[in-house]
């Protein structure tokens, strides 16, 4: 299928009612052991977005996803989505693209906005995520941000669609507490927590758009 064919099914798509936490829920970690975090935040969430850009790779349609630097933080290492916070006055979509040309290179202006995923809190960090979906009609050549980004992967749509997609596995997050994850394994990468469960909403949606 080219991307073209896919644009217009994932716009019809994502113009009905999504799934939302059915498809969150079940790429959730949970701890290994009698593990209780209280996360209690004195302030609202904070907006922000990530960008999903598809684009065509030869025969292939793809994603980008980062791995991100290692700093004192609730996401330290982790691979995600390209996005950040929002800056005042911003909409979702222009979050996700400015910080897609910040993070890796992708000049905002070229993306396609074709919908938006459900609203995602991230509990940890206190923020309200919208993942929004673009196309691109050529293959970017990503420059990644040296200070937050430590590579940038390009993840094979094909492989979050697989039937056997999603695994799971023991690991530590924060350095200290054991989880079974489940994720996804994209281009060589494990993909687990709030990514997994924002991809796993996407992969519901094309699962449905797809004939």
């Amino acid at each position: 299928m080219t991307l073209a064919a896919l644009e217009l099914l994932l716009v019809s798509r994502l113009a009905r009612p999504l799934p939302g936490d059915v498809a969150h829920r079940p790429l959730r970690a949970r701890f290994t052991e009698n593990t209780f975090l209280n996360f209690t935040h004195q302030v609202p969430p904070r907006p922000g977005a990530v960008l999903i850009l598809l684009y065509e790779d030869g025969d292939t349609i793809r994603f980008p996803i980062i791995r991100r630097q290692e700093y004192a933080g609730a996401h330290s290492g982790q691979v995600s989505l390209p996005g950040g916070k929002s800056e005042p006055g911003e909409t979702a979509a222009q979050t996700a693209l400015r910080e897609a040309d910040e993070e890796i290179g992708v000049d905002r202006a070229l993306p396609k906005v074709i919908g938006a995923l459900t609203n995602f809190f991230v509990i940890p960090s206190n923020f309200l995520i919208t993942p929004i979906i673009a196309t691109i009609d050529h293959t970017p050549v990503f420059r990644p941000d040296d200070y937050e980004v430590a590579g940038v992967l390009s993840a094979d749509l094909q492989a979050l669609l697989s039937d056997d997609a999603i695994t799971e596995a023991e690991i530590v997050a924060a350095g200290q507490y054991k989880m079974i994850a489940p994720h996804f394994l994209l281009d060589g990468a494990v993909v687990w927590g709030a990514t997994a469960m924002m991809l796993n909403e996407f992969r519901s949606v094309l699962r449905e758009a797809l004939p």
